[in-house]
């Protein structure tokens, strides 16, 4: 049987130091690409498997990464860009010894997550979608590095985070509603504890103001298509005359749709619909979906890499903020 290969003997093959192996295996970006591939390539040929339970005694690291979401099973396992973002986590954590682990925890009843997370577990966290309410979180933050994506509502100065331009996404979907020459323009918010929500609002705000108009009608929603259906149905029976909408997001802008093909409204030729996300649901609305467009999985990645660089002892910047983008299709 052949002895199982060591650090020491992949160092030597790729012609650099055990510390730079080190940092190959654990993820660290403070490696040049060229060293990268040569330890690669090294790790490929002599078969080095890192030994886990070892590496974690001596560093006191546990190699394991904590994706914390704080909604219920159902809004996770039911939104598409929760998937994305995991999708992107894993590309990027793919190429490291780290494991994803994902947590769901609406409100932390009796601190379980908190105390699991503190207690060594893990190495890091990932929050997204969080709340104003979800005061758990810095108990966390108190213990282990976190990044956090998006924008939280009570912002901190050495908060690290990435978020989509919102705001910008919110003027961009208004502005072409605007000149596609509808004039009585309401929304769809989301959860006004969420500053993802509230900036996409103050976009479309800010945009009808700037052209002299008041919103059409506002209702909140909460990022659920079924959140989406019950604020259309609030819209119609308040007898707002609406002539189109723009929604915080794609599953909300589906049960929207719903409620107004119900009405015996047609979608654009009475009621222009403009959603956010660009999630597989955009394209099976009938029609489909014009949509902002948030990079959901580079999102992910851009997480993923802030935190390896912080667990890395690394400086990453404190604020990303990725662009969206207007996709036109049949719904405006």
């Amino acid at each position: 049987m052949l002895s199982a290969s060591t650090i020491e003997q992949v160092a030597a093959r790729a012609g650099v130091s055990r510390s730079t192996v080190s940092r190959v295996v654990n993820g660290s970006p403070s490696v040049s690409d060229v060293a990268r591939a040569s330890v690669r390539r090294a790790i490929d040929d002599l078969n080095y498997v890192p030994n886990r339970a070892a590496r974690s005694l001596a560093s006191r690291q546990s190699q394991a990464i904590a994706l914390v979401v704080p909604e219920d099973t159902a809004r996770f396992f039911g939104d598409p860009f929760f998937a994305s973002v995991v999708s992107g986590i894993q590309t990027r954590l793919a190429s490291t010894d780290y494991i994803l682990l994902v947590t769901l925890a609406n409100g932390d009843p009796g601190d379980k997550t908190t105390g699991y997370l503190q207690s060594g577990s893990v190495d890091g966290a990932i929050v997204v979608s969080h709340h104003d309410n979800d005061t758990f979180i810095d108990r966390i933050a108190g213990a282990i590095p976190v990044v956090y994506g998006g924008r939280r509502v009570r912002v901190r100065e050495a908060d690290h985070v990435v978020d989509s331009d919102n705001v910008g996404g919110g003027r961009t979907a208004t502005e072409y509603l605007l000149e596609r020459g509808r004039r009585r323009i309401g929304t769809i918010a989301g959860p006004p504890s969420m500053r993802s929500s509230l900036d996409r609002l103050d976009g479309f705000r800010a945009v009808l103001d700037e052209a002299g108009l008041q919103p059409a009608a506002v209702e909140n929603g909460d990022f659920s298509e079924e959140g989406g259906a019950d604020a259309m149905r609030r819209i119609l029976s308040s007898g707002a005359e609406i002539d189109a909408l723009f929604v915080a997001s794609d599953l909300m802008a589906r049960g929207a749709m719903r409620v107004l093909r119900d009405a015996g409204l047609g979608v654009p030729s009475d009621v222009a619909i403009v959603g956010f996300d660009d999630s597989p649901i955009a394209t099976s609305t009938s029609p489909a979906l014009t949509t902002v467009r948030q990079p959901s999985s580079g999102q992910g990645e851009r997480l993923a890499d802030i935190l390896l660089e912080l667990l890395n002892g690394g400086t990453p910047p404190n604020s990303t903020v990725m662009p969206t983008e207007l996709v036109v299709r049949g719904s405006a």
